[in-house]
């Protein structure tokens, strides 16, 4: 499960981690504060916002090939593009000094920090593992020429499958994004799998956007994202040769974040990764 889902209101499972983080460490440095000692809870937010600051100057900062020709994009937090570690280190620094100038907020402080990153830092490996542990969906889909294809056929190759729709504004905003990546990275299999529209739709949209897509396929009951277990879009997923999930996104990609994204394939297995890329048979009438 990717989203965590009531009604309407979907949002990604790594969010909804942070917010508990943040909110358990709340509650347990005013639980310590009532015992004596400063209420932290103004301090322990003002060090997350802190925290995640750093965590996007640090992304910035390492990937900024892909910032300087449009600086504007590195305050588009949209992308979801944040580095951990900086965040985490400058949040630890922070609540040293804090705890130095302020000794009566040390103890709720200290308690508050240790366990939001403890629970944060545990939930977040246990969601990766989980998620590396699921697999490519057995799920039959249609081509842009009407005819039923296996979404499994795919696998020989490292798989980039982004679920997208034409009514979703992130879906059109990142779709130059996915288009260039398909174009310079041949080694990589690109599906776009359109969630519940119909194909006419669809390809007058990419027409009239002047969008070149290779691998156009349709999903008309939304059985991928179910099966997957997110509900938003757009989502992107990270699959290796054996159909072994590495990663995903959800949410809208910039060149920077897709680029962090494309790492795991470099890491996960680089000799397949470089020398395969298998797609079934195309009909002479499909755009595929």
């Amino acid at each position: 499960m990717l989203t965590f889902t009531l009604g309407t209101f979907a949002i990604a499972l790594n969010h909804l981690l942070l917010i508990s983080a943040l909110a358990l460490a709340t509650f347990v440095g005013w639980r310590v504060a009532k015992r004596g000692g400063e209420n932290p809870e103004s301090a322990l937010f003002s060090l997350f916002l802190l925290g995640m600051l750093a965590a996007r100057v640090g992304f910035v900062a390492v990937y900024w090939t892909h910032y300087r020709d449009d600086p504007w994009q590195m305050i588009d937090l949209r992308d979801g593009g944040f580095l951990a570690w900086p965040g985490v280190i400058v949040l630890l620094l922070a609540a040293l000094y804090r705890g130095w100038r302020r000794p009566g907020l040390r103890r709720p402080l200290g308690f508050g920090v240790a366990s939001g990153l403890a629970f944060w830092l545990l939930a977040t490996f246990s969601l990766t593992i989980y998620e590396q542990g699921t697999r490519l969906p057995e799920i039959t889909l249609r081509n842009a020429a009407g005819e039923t294809v296996q979404l499994a056929d795919y696998k020989g190759g490292p798989l980039v499958i982004n679920l997208w729709a034409t009514w979703c504004p992130p879906c059109r905003r990142e779709m130059p994004v996915l288009e260039d990546a398909q174009q310079q990275r041949p080694d990589l299999t690109f599906l776009f799998v359109n969630q519940a529209e119909s194909m006419q739709s669809v390809s007058t949209y990419l027409e009239t956007q002047g969008l070149s897509l290779s691998n156009v396929l349709f999903d008309g009951g939304g059985r991928l994202g179910q099966a997957v277990g997110s509900m938003a879009l757009p989502t992107t997923l990270f699959y290796s040769p054996e159909g072994r999930l590495l990663g995903s996104h959800l949410g809208e990609l910039s060149e920077a974040s897709l680029a962090r994204a494309l790492e795991s394939f470099d890491t996960s297995n680089p000799a397949t990764s470089a020398t395969s890329s298998r797609k079934p048979p195309c009909p002479a009438s499909a755009t595929c």
